[in-house]
């Protein structure tokens, strides 16, 4: 673990109250498990792959690469469209992202900070 990702513990844990106050200053964690090396881009309570709940909170690289994505034109009410989400490898990890670029499978990006949308912040790619 950074030694400085503890601002964003609660009881030495990950959570998303934690993960968003990163994102408030521009910076991407994540958790990975010791027992099977995965990485993960949001908190969970326990490792997606092996169940552990020993997890550590990682920062992520900030440069990617665009794994999928899609251009949402009908979107939910309180969001506006058009706009692009990814999923973007980062690492180890994959995280869920806006996009405020034209993006194809394979492009490189980097993150740019969080952006707000009805349902709170979310990293954004470009």
């Amino acid at each position: 673990m950074t030694s400085d990702l503890g601002q964003y513990l609660s009881d030495g844990e990950l959570g998303v109250d934690g993960w968003t106050a990163a994102l408030e200053d521009d910076r991407l964690l994540g958790q990975a498990c010791p027992d099977c090396e995965h990485v993960t881009a949001a908190p969970k309570a326990a490792c997606a792959r092996c169940g552990s709940r020993d997890l550590d909170p990682v920062e992520l690289p900030e440069e990617g690469t665009v794994y999928s994505a899609t251009r949402v034109e009908v979107a939910p009410e309180g969001f506006a469209a058009p706009y692009t989400v990814a999923l973007v490898t980062v690492g180890d990890a994959r995280v869920t992202a806006r996009i405020d670029a034209d993006v194809e499978i394979g492009d490189d990006v980097r993150f740019q900070g969080a952006t707000e949308s009805p349902e709170g912040l979310t990293p954004l790619f470009g």
